[in-house]
């Protein structure tokens, strides 16, 4: 069945990089070091035809056009494609039906040069999410009017749409924004932890593949060393702990020179962070947070490290909706009494006397095995859906998730983050173990399904 076409929108006005650096409510305050690369959001058309939007399924990501059919067109206004030259684009599709079909890009209208096209095959479902991308030679430059345009041989919707992205260069994921990894380094990382001999399992240790850090809050700054690198107070508050050297300026190679980390056990210099919570304008520093490394796979004997460098983003700083209780993403009550009531506005737990505030935040378990970072910190990974870890994202990583704790109950006024509503929670991760640590809590953890503890002992 056809959908009905939702309402036109209208798409800001200005460049893209100030269009996308205030959906992730950041200030620029120069071109960001990640200019070379533009993501454009499906949503985001400024006109279409025969299009809806629906909530993206996978945490963060956002809205997509969904149910597209052939002859169904998006634009959009103001897209820069920057200079001559080279050019990758790409485009994050779902697809239950794979038509066969063709999401074509042409600039100018929906008849005009074609840009690139992407073929759609089924990826496994509308909400089982891939990446594909072109090669462009040659390109307009600068700002264009930019046409989506949906062609199937098929009858029926055969395709939704996340978002398009286009990075300078054909380097296959070398150009800012797509960061590779080195493989020549990468390789002997693997060879040292293939080589490593697993501890023996002693009797009566619960099978759980799991291992942890515990961390105490280290400090706070306007900072955000992944989506605004090199722009100190371009972000907003953000609460970060293990690496007490992080910032705007934080690199692997600078995580890896500073011992200071505020989280056990020592060897792990990474950097994690989140926005900060405040009660009554005042900011609540979490009393601790358990970082948990482990798998949600049924077979986790292919899981790998992270190699050094490896950063990722789970939830959204954009989203602003209302998380009652029982819904998706919410915060929640630990402790004697749990939950006792709501805010007045619905979105906060008040716990008991006895218990406090916690959230726990999951990142994806599965790597394109390629890439250190992507353009929206969250393409080179994915959560698996059915159980293994395939497609653009074979390779099975430790499953991170984020605890946090916090030394208060809560009221019914509630609380706020400093990206807003309790429904934009979201978590940084910047890998800096180090590598025999990692490797050997991986070999004796997770792949031997044994429950270990900060100490990566049973």
């Amino acid at each position: 069945m056809r959908h009905q076409p939702v309402r036109l929108h209208t798409l800001l006005a200005g460049a893209l990089a100030v269009v996308l650096a205030a959906a992730l409510g950041i200030t620029l305050t120069g071109r960001p070091a990640w200019a070379a690369t533009r993501v454009v959001q499906a949503e985001s058309h400024a006109a279409q035809s025969g299009v809806v939007l629906e909530a993206t399924a996978d945490t963060g990501g956002g809205r997509n056009a969904a149910y597209l059919a052939d002859g169904d067109w998006m634009r959009f206004d103001a897209v820069d494609l920057g200079a001559a030259g080279p050019l990758t684009a790409s485009a994050r599709i779902a697809s239950a039906a794979g038509g066969p079909g063709t999401v074509e890009l042409r600039t100018g209208s929906p008849t005009g040069p074609l840009l690139a096209a992407f073929p759609v095959t089924p990826t496994g479902g509308w909400q089982s999410w891939t990446t594909r991308t072109a090669s462009v030679t040659t390109h307009p430059t600068g700002p264009q009017t930019l046409f989506a345009v949906l062609r199937s041989s098929a009858p029926g919707d055969f395709v939704n749409i996340n978002w398009f992205s286009f990075e300078d260069g054909t380097t296959g994921g070398t150009a800012p924004g797509w960061v590779a990894v080195d493989r020549a380094a990468w390789d002997a990382q693997l060879a040292r932890f293939r080589a490593m001999t697993p501890t023996p399992v002693p009797a009566g240790t619960v099978r759980v593949p799991e291992f942890n850090a515990t961390c105490s809050y280290s400090h706070s700054k306007p900072d955000d060393p992944i989506v605004a690198p090199g722009l100190p107070g371009a972000s907003h508050m953000h609460s970060f702990f293990g690496n007490k050297g992080t910032d705007a300026f934080t690199t692997a190679r600078s995580l890896a020179a500073n011992p200071a980390t505020s989280c056990t056990p020592a060897k792990d210099l990474s950097a994690y962070w989140i926005p900060t919570l405040y009660q009554d304008g005042r900011a609540v520093e979490s009393d601790g947070m358990i970082v948990y490394y482990g798998s949600r796979l049924p077979d986790p004997t292919a899981t790998v490290p992270f190699p050094q460098g490896f950063r990722m983003i789970a939830g959204d700083a954009k989203s602003q909706l209302p998380t009652p209780a029982g819904s998706a993403n919410q915060f929640f009550c630990a402790g004697e009494g749990g939950e006792i009531g709501r805010s007045a506005d619905g979105n906060w737990p008040v716990c008991a006397p006895t218990a406090k505030l916690v959230h726990q935040l999951v990142f994806p378990d599965c790597w394109d095995g390629k890439h250190l970072d992507s353009p929206d910190h969250k393409s080179h990974v994915a959560f698996t859906h059915s159980g293994t870890c395939g497609g653009d994202h074979p390779v099975a990583i430790p499953s991170v998730s984020f605890v946090v704790s916090y030394p208060t109950s809560g009221s019914p006024a509630g609380f706020s983050l400093s990206s807003g509503m309790a429904s934009s929670i979201h978590g940084d991760f910047f890998n800096a173990w180090d590598d025999a640590a990692l490797g050997q809590r991986v070999k004796d953890c997770v792949v031997q399904s044994a429950k270990c503890n900060s100490a990566g002992t049973f």
